[in-house]
């Protein structure tokens, strides 16, 4: 017989990148009594790793647990970015409702509409919380008609349109339901997710059925399992079985060795756990995100998405430059293979292949920004490797055509830049699908885009709008290849000689582009120093000292000035290199440089691809 459990909330946040989600959360920690009066309490506490605090993104979802009026609501914050997108498709199958945060300012943006479309499709109530409030741009009333109209455009019903609207500022702790209402704390917010989200239900009698539906990854016990109860109960020390919805063949017997509940920021040791609870398990060595933790006697999997395949792919290749092995602590192809085997554990959209070569493995993934945390997370670890540039993963047709995957890009820019960015796009196969202007002086443009042709357009696209146009982009599934497109319109800079770069050979170089390295840094005969102001590659000799004579000194070389050089970041770098360059990437350093090193061996290459 099938009970509600009215003593568990079990809800999402889900919401465009940067729209307060994480800020939200930890107001309702603190607010619910999790940390003690005096404990300090840094910002984002959900956010556990550097890379989320420094970027300000939430990559992994996170759980966590809330004690309110013997409630217990059980919160888990997902990730606002395209990339980590599979996250969010996979924990709304753990929650009976989601709580929609939208900017008070920005309104409705790419990833609201897709996190929204996920959650009306598995018909969950939806209580709409517009944060910001108190930003002087704040809009609300604007933003309230946005929100309904995008719950039209996705076919809401009747029950989906008529969601509670909460008015909150996440970052000054307070949630109110009326505008002009007094502004106090967060209890406005906790009431409406009691009384509008509805406890899980499930069958405490039926056989034990828990779906896993993400992976936590530690150390000392492998891989844990976290998923809800959907019906019966779970027990340590129980026998089970494992069996995949998509995979008919699976039937793993296991025993339940050990089993969590969350409480604020920690797990719970528990000895069982009953319909509506979501549990962590460990112990279970190969249990994967869509399996279902079944009674011996009835393996019957619950239905679970697929998990959406990668689009890009780069190689990680062993350093093999002259200056390999100096600066990294794991540089052999043993430790690279073995740390991006590690990384499956817990990244299940990533995939890792064998190539010809045993010291290059094919990395794929769901985009520029999902590959380059790991190479960013590989090189604070200590690893030394180098990357080659990102290309997409074309498939067939039923009649063999090729086909390339597509995005949807909403490019939001200052009204007079709208002209170069329409003519960048087009010219990297873009289609301009719609285009309207929204407040403050700026336009919104909608393209159906190649997803190659954004490779290494957002620092054109910063550069283009001065800084100040948002990109966002968004899967739109695969279409017919759209034919070339060329890249980059500039060759590069190359050292001609390896050893130390002086003053006096920067200063001849940097009128030939622009510089990405300053004096006294090391270079090496075939590594990329800048970017050529023409369509060529140019080799410099930026270690030419000046040739002292008896009627020249040596102090003359302080009057030369020179331009500081233009420092990349990683995702700068990465969007740089062209297909016949290669990143280097180590715990201090980032080298871009050309593949074949040698001037007369990369000159034969060039004009056998260009005879081939």
């Amino acid at each position: 017989m099938k009970i509600t459990r009215e003593d568990i909330r079990n809800i999402a946040i889900i919401a465009h990148v940067d729209h307060g989600k994480t800020t939200l959360v930890d107001e309702l920690l603190k607010q619910s009594g999790v940390f003690r009066e005096n404990q300090e309490i840094q910002e984002r506490i959900m956010d556990s790793n550097d890379i989320e605090r420094e970027r300000g993104i939430t990559i992994l979802s996170k759980n966590t647990a809330v004690q309110y009026k013997n409630v217990k609501i059980n919160i888990i914050d997902t990730p606002g970015h395209a990339d980590f997108g599979g996250e969010v498709e996979r924990v709304l199958k753990m929650v009976n409702g989601v709580v929609l945060v939208v900017d008070a300012f920005e309104g409705t943006m790419p990833q609201t509409k897709f996190v929204l479309m996920k959650a009306l499709a598995l018909n969950l109530p939806v209580i709409v919380c517009v944060n910001k409030i108190d930003r002087p741009e704040a809009r609300p009333d604007e933003v309230i008609d946005e929100v309904l109209e995008l719950f039209m455009d996705l076919d809401a019903s009747d029950e989906q349109l008529d969601c509670p609207f909460v008015f909150a500022s996440a970052r000054n702790g307070y949630a109110i339901l009326n505008l002009d209402d007094e502004r106090k704390d967060m209890t406005p917010l906790f009431e409406t997710i009691l009384n509008y989200i509805p406890g899980p239900s499930g069958d405490p009698e039926a056989n034990t059925q828990v779906l896993i539906s993400t992976i936590d990854y530690n150390e000392y016990v492998g891989r844990i399992g976290i998923g809800k109860v959907d019906n019966g109960c779970l027990k340590v020390s129980q026998e089970a079985v494992v069996v995949n919805h998509h995979d008919p063949d699976k039937k793993t017997k296991v025993r339940i060795s050990k089993l969590y509940e969350f409480d604020g920021l920690n797990k719970v040791d528990v000895t069982e756990a009953s319909v509506g609870s979501i549990v962590a398990i460990s112990g279970i060595a190969d249990i994967r995100i869509g399996d279902t933790i079944c009674a011996p006697e009835a393996p019957v999997a619950i239905p679970f998405q697929k998990i959406s395949e990668p689009t890009i792919a780069m190689n990680f290749i062993v350093n093999d430059s002259p200056l390999a092995g100096q600066e990294g602590k794991y540089v052999t192809s043993r430790h690279i293979r073995d740390r991006l085997f590690r990384e499956l554990n817990t990244d299940v959209s990533l995939r890792v292949e064998e190539t010809d070569s045993p010291d290059s493995l094919k990395v794929s993934g769901r985009g520029e920004l999902h590959l380059s945390v790991l190479i960013e997370n590989m090189r604070r670890e200590g690893y030394e490797f180098a990357v080659s540039k990102a290309e997409v993963l074309y498939k067939e047709d039923e009649r063999g055509k090729k086909m390339e995957p597509m995005e949807i890009a909403y490019a939001d820019v200052p009204d007079e830049f709208t002209g170069a960015v329409i003519s960048k796009l087009q010219q990297r196969k873009g289609e301009l699908r719609n285009m309207g202007s929204i407040a403050g002086g700026y336009t919104r443009l909608e393209f159906r885009i190649p997803s190659r042709g954004l490779i290494g357009y957002r620092g054109d696209f910063l550069t283009d709008t001065k800084g100040n146009g948002i990109l966002n982009t968004i899967f739109d599934g695969y279409d017919y290849f759209r034919g070339e497109i060329a890249y980059r319109a500039t060759g590069s800079l190359i050292a001609f000689e390896a050893g130390e770069a002086v003053t006096y050979g920067l200063f001849s170089a940097q009128d030939r582009g622009a510089l990405f390295i300053g004096p006294g840094e090391k270079v090496y005969a075939g590594m990329v120093i800048g970017q050529c102001a023409k369509a060529e590659d140019i080799e410099l000799n930026v270690c030419k000292k000046k040739h002292l004579t008896n009627t020249r000194s040596s102090s003359a070389d302080e009057a030369l000035t020179l331009v500081p050089p233009r420092i990349l970041s990683l995702e700068q770098a990465l969007d740089f290199i062209d297909a016949d360059e290669l990143l280097e990437v180590t715990p201090e350093s980032l080298r871009i440089r050309k593949r074949i090193l040698d001037p007369t061996l990369r000159k034969r290459a060039a004009y056998a691809k260009k005879n081939a």
